[in-house]
């Protein structure tokens, strides 16, 4: 007997198949972080809900988006998201999409830039201000900065707005985007972003830093690495009430003569201002102090064989309330965001993007981040349930939990949901990853690739060479 679907007109699927998918639950801690209604808030401010009496409407294409960057391989294709989709309609008693792709592809294109930003810094942000006070630093919400860059298919449109790195041929080089994330110390989530070309003008790290300083907050400290030392960004940041930790840039020279002694290795000295760099405005210029006071330190990390001497500068000057090994402390947790970022660009397959345009770059990119945002907030639900560190718990272990039952959550077939939803936090808080202090890792691979030459030519001009006789 032939099935009779429902009319699609009218039919409630609503954005909580999202927040379902992630393990929404009354009575669990987080509840509000990315709810249905949140999430459904955010795309009709920016007036950018579409299609609601159709199977592509907006909850049903970020759905299956979702799933798609967090699946790996060949189910990360769009015909396995359109596959998705067809079983949810299936489940709930709607008739199915066809099989082809392009209602769906042209449907993700109609996703809002600005809607899906702020639900990836919202998500940061309630749970960053709800987190476990044992997660903190010192009481601080430290936030770690890092920069990366992430490749996408060879299209001229990609070209054009994020060209290939200069010194390759053409035709023979992918098209590169350089970013800048500010990372929560305490749940791992994302705060924020900027993503902008590889070469020109106000395309670096430091560069795209400034873009997004309003994610820090009063009382933060921000952690980064010493290319992000410069006297301006310190200047910034102080404006805002915002103390920093990070290395000294290895043009500054060092001197612990000078200064006040606080003990070996560790005295006060005084920055001056350098001129107005170009980017700057001399109403900006004028705020910034003309002189800068800071904490100075020397480190010996251990690395294999040898010890690397380290300094480090910070605006916590106070040592009675920040001893040394205090400042060590933090500063040794910047190796985190770079383990965050790998997660992000390996698991979430973020190091290479598979859309064919700039602007869906920029959304394939905003839905993982959103992705992986909405993975921690499971892991820190676990972790407060079940009295872990959120970063001590598995990431991958994680995802693999949530996507087992991903259509089971989303279609609310689950015959005991408060049960299983309590089993699967139980085996992601057990799913512990080992402790990895400091950076101890060798940078080699076991696996051997496959010997082929990198390509030096463009593509037709190897294959002419190989049609010669």
């Amino acid at each position: 007997m032939s099935k009779i679907y429902k009319q699609n007109a009218g039919h409630k699927n609503e954005f909580d198949i999202i927040a379902d998918s992630f393990l929404h639950g009354a009575g669990l801690p987080f509840s509000d972080v990315l709810d249905a209604r949140s999430i459904k808030k955010a795309f009709d401010d920016e007036d950018a809900l579409f299609a609601e009496d159709k199977v592509f409407s907006t909850e049903i294409t970020l759905w299956a988006f979702l799933a798609q960057v967090l699946r790996d391989g060949k189910e990360a294709a769009c015909t396995s998201a359109v596959d998705n989709i067809a079983a949810y309609m299936m489940q709930t008693g709607y008739k199915p999409p066809s099989g082809d792709t392009g209602d769906y592809c042209r449907a993700r294109a109609k996703l809002s830039l600005p809607a899906l930003r702020r639900l990836v810094t919202e998500s940061a942000k309630r749970m960053e201000d709800k987190c476990n006070r044992n997660w903190l630093w010192k009481g601080h919400h430290a936030k770690l900065v890092d920069g990366f860059t992430f490749t996408m298919p060879d299209t001229p449109e990609n070209q054009a707005v994020f060209p290939q790195n200069p010194s390759q041929i053409p035709g023979v080089g992918l098209p590169i985007a350089r970013a800048c994330a500010v990372v929560s110390l305490a749940t791992a989530s994302v705060c924020d972003l900027a993503v902008g070309p590889y070469v020109g003008k106000a395309t670096s790290e430091l560069a795209l830093l400034r873009d997004i300083i309003e994610v820090f907050d009063e009382g933060d400290v921000a952690v980064f690495d010493r290319f992000f030392c410069s006297y301006m960004m310190l200047g910034l940041l102080s404006l805002r009430g915002i103390d920093v930790c990070a290395r000294v840039h290895q043009r500054r020279t060092i001197d612990f003569h000078l200064g006040t002694s606080l003990g070996k290795d560790d005295h006060l000295i005084t920055w001056q201002r350098p001129q107005c760099p170009k980017w700057m405005t001399d109403e900006v210029y004028s705020q910034i102090p003309e002189t800068i006071t800071l904490r100075e330190l020397r480190f010996e990390i251990p690395q294999s064989s040898r010890v690397e001497s380290i300094v480090v500068v910070t605006t916590l000057t106070d040592a009675e309330s920040y001893s040394k090994n205090d400042i060590s402390e933090l500063y040794g947790h910047r190796w985190n965001v770079e383990l965050d970022i790998r997660l992000i660009k390996h698991p979430l397959s973020l190091d290479h993007l598979r859309c064919k345009t700039p602007e869906m770059i920029l959304r394939e990119l905003w839905v993982t981040l959103l992705a992986y945002n909405l993975v921690r907030r499971v892991i820190v639900v676990a972790a407060m349930k079940h009295d872990k560190q959120p970063r001590r718990l598995s990431f991958t272990g994680a995802c693999q939990n949530i996507l087992s039952s991903w259509i089971l959550w989303s279609t609310k077939t689950i015959t005991n949901p408060e049960a299983m939803r309590n089993a699967m936090l139980v085996q992601i808080a057990s799913n512990e990853v080992g402790n990895r202090p400091g950076r101890m890792e060798p940078r080699v691979l076991k696996r051997r690739r496959h010997r082929y030459p990198l390509m030096q030519k463009p593509r037709e001009v190897l294959k002419r060479e190989l049609e010669k006789p």
